[in-house]
């Protein structure tokens, strides 16, 4: 199967991982996470248009394949695994993903956030991910944390999740994988 490099219609997110490792990088030492010993486990892109999603979706139909398409708060979302990993920093992410526009613009259309597994309970984990955060990072102008948690029709996982950003990138921490999340949808006992 293709590499996702090499895909027509990704091309344009193929260009954008540059400034998204570098706003990544640049947005951890602001924050002082020590990001070496953390585990990501997806990247997820951004879009306006549906048009643009259809589009990757389509590139991501040639070199991956359909883990998941969900709705979740009311879009679309699928999750892709790649055949060949796509590499940001010290990590080699295998699964994407790749929502349909929802009510929030978005600065910029390509990658936009990286999710962390934080494994524990996940009434901890908004404890947890601020630990691992300097104080002087989190009041800085232009950082924002925010707490949610985004549930897809099936899951059956509670899935915290508390994610910070500068406006222009954003790391994301969760007590469970994608993949668990996905199994979790599967599974009547989970």
């Amino acid at each position: 199967m293709t590499h996702w490099q090499t895909i027509e219609e990704l091309q344009d997110i193929t260009a954008d991982l540059p400034r998204f490792a570098g706003a990544l990088a640049a947005l951890s030492a602001r924050l002082g996470l020590d990001v070496a010993p953390l585990e990501a486990d997806h990247i997820s892109l951004r879009c306006h248009q549906n048009t643009t999603a259809e589009r990757w979706r389509r590139g991501f139909e040639q070199c991956a394949q359909l883990l998941s398409e969900n709705q979740i708060n009311g879009r679309p979302i699928c999750l892709y695994k790649l055949n060949t990993p796509l590499v940001v920093g010290h990590w080699h992410f295998s699964v994407v993903e790749l929502p349909w526009p929802g009510e929030k613009r978005y600065p910029h259309e390509g990658w936009e956030h990286i999710e962390i597994v934080l494994p524990g309970d996940p009434q901890t984990l908004n404890a947890r991910a601020l630990a691992l955060l300097s104080d002087d990072g989190l009041s800085q102008p232009g950082i924002v944390v925010k707490t949610s948690s985004p549930k897809g029709e099936h899951e059956r996982l509670p899935n915290p999740t508390l994610a910070v950003s500068d406006g222009s990138v954003t790391i994301k921490f969760h007590p469970w994988s994608i993949e668990d999340i996905v199994a979790s949808e599967m599974s009547p006992d989970a």
